[in-house]
């Protein structure tokens, strides 16, 4: 854990298929959280929003997947969410991660499972 700036990493995901790693942007700055993935078609691997209780989908071109994980990131809950929406603050939350709908399934990202970033 600790802090992260603004750049590139790995999501490395610990369950079922134990050190699967995704590719990660992370975003720490105010600007970097606020722009998210506005504006694109699509993202490669994940993005990991830190510090963040909540998200929007206003204005987003696909649906996609959010994990919201607590300050051990540890994933406490997980949603797929349409454009247009607007998700309900988690109280635990410290961090969301976004990808492209279904993909969290695929990576083994459930409720309890504990994830970690690796900075590049």
């Amino acid at each position: 854990m600790g802090r992260w700036q603004d750049g590139r990493g790995k999501l490395i995901v610990h369950g079922e298929r134990e050190g699967f790693a995704v590719p990660l942007e992370i975003a720490t700055s105010y600007r970097a959280r606020t722009k998210g993935l506005l504006g694109r078609d699509s993202v490669d691997g994940a993005l990991l929003l830190s510090p963040a209780g909540s998200v929007h989908t206003f204005r987003m071109r696909f649906p996609i997947d959010v994990a919201y994980l607590d300050r051990r990131l540890r994933v406490i809950a997980v949603r797929t969410m349409k454009p247009g929406r607007l998700g309900l603050p988690r109280l635990r939350s410290r961090h969301v991660l976004e990808a492209e709908a279904g993909a969290m399934e695929g990576w083994g990202v459930r409720v309890g499972v504990r994830v970690e970033i690796a900075v590049e």
